[in-house]
């Protein structure tokens, strides 16, 4: 394989990286839909300021979704011990959040079938449940990393899961999970600003707003925890970076009470991540309140882009801890796919991603302005 000109150690990062990329190109770009779903039955009080919300995400919302495909393909062929253990171990949440996923396009499509205001509010309700309950499962689970999964791997390295769907609410988690759901509405909010104006684009900065601080609350508790009551995780024999994708040749350990916070001291500019999650959720709330939608989405989005960051430098180089056996988790110099393969799909990311944002960028310049009364009137195609 002389041919391949980055090393094993070198491509594991590469992907541990992208892989944090597309979770934020899902939070930021699926993650406004999540939030005016979850925000609609607030926001919007008639038949017509609901179309209006509707409309402002119903050309882009299935666009968007293709960084949920990219995510859980990235997960499938970097990362495939990864991918067997998240989707076997939370099988009943991740049927959950498919459930709540599936409800958007029916509600898209049904809610306008029937002249009845009660059919209309029943989907409209089910347009709620399936912007709320990904963003707050998808949240438990980043709390559940954080806290450990109890899995291990036997001699022949299949996995067991040895949790519950129950077992996975614990108060963290939960905590977690509505952080998730705080910071995705404050998101939607802003997307409701820049694209409405009157009641809805008032309703949306309030509630916004109040999202935003709250996801700031909730983001510095979380953080206190993590740094002076929870456990982390820690490698406790020779790190191998460019050795074999087998994670029981390792050995691993429980730590004391803030063990998380090692990477922080070690490399101290990791701590852009959280400082950026904290004043983008504070600039949100502000900018929501001067009905800056276009900055307050943008200072939104890097609050995202940080959280997500902070949790990724935080458990460096964990991907997904195991309570029950330490030893058995995994890490990004145990749970990759090959070196070769590691590489073609980085060849292959390097020609499509760009495609991926161009297209994106030019349907969102095509699409760009305020989403009207009148023009849904005048649109056949509006919802």
């Amino acid at each position: 394989m002389d041919f391949i000109l980055l090393d094993y150690t070198t491509l594991r990062v590469i992907w541990w990286l992208l892989l944090g990329v597309l979770l934020i190109g899902f939070a930021v770009m699926d993650g406004f839909d999540l939030g005016v779903g979850a925000l609609l039955p607030f926001v919007a009080r008639t038949d017509e300021e609901r179309r209006l919300v509707i409309n402002t995400i119903g050309p882009v919302w299935e666009g968007n979704q293709v960084w949920l495909v990219l995510g859980g393909g990235a997960i499938f062929a970097a990362w495939p011990p990864l991918y067997a253990v998240s989707f076997s171990g939370f099988y009943l949440a991740m049927f959950v959040i498919l459930f709540a996923l599936i409800l958007r396009p029916v509600g898209f499509k049904y809610r306008g079938k029937m002249p009845s205001q009660r059919w209309r509010n029943n989907w409209d309700w089910a347009l709620f449940i399936g912007g709320f309950v990904p963003a707050l499962i998808m949240g438990v689970a980043v709390g559940n990393v954080l806290l450990g999964v109890p899995y291990h791997f036997d001699d022949s390295q299949r996995v067991w899961y040895t949790g519950t769907f129950f077992g996975l609410l614990t108060p963290f988690a939960l905590l977690a999970g509505l952080l998730s759901v705080a910071m995705l509405v404050s998101h939607g909010a802003a997307m409701l600003v820049l694209k409405t104006d009157g009641p809805v684009a008032d309703r949306s900065a309030r509630f916004g707003s109040i999202a935003a601080i709250v996801s700031f609350v909730l983001f510095a508790a979380g953080g206190a925890w993590v740094a002076l009551g929870l456990p982390g995780y820690a490698v406790t024999s020779q790190v191998i970076s460019d050795g074999a994708s087998n994670p029981l040749l390792k050995s691993a350990e429980l730590t004391a009470a803030g063990g998380w916070m090692h990477n922080y001291s070690a490399m101290p500019a990791t701590i852009l991540a959280p400082v950026v999650g904290l004043i983008g959720a504070l600039a949100s709330a502000v900018l929501l309140r001067k009905r800056r939608g276009g900055l307050a989405f943008i200072a939104s989005g890097l609050s995202i882009a940080g959280i997500i960051f902070t949790v990724g430098f935080a458990i460096f180089p964990f991907l997904l801890p195991s309570s029950s056996q330490p030893g058995s988790s995994l890490t990004l110099w145990d749970a990759s796919s090959s070196h070769l393969t590691l590489w073609i799909m980085l060849l292959a990311t390097v020609v499509f991603l760009p495609i991926i944002i161009g297209y994106t960028t030019w349907v969102y310049r095509v699409l760009k302005g305020k989403t009207t009364l009148t023009e849904m009137g005048e649109n056949p195609n509006a919802y």
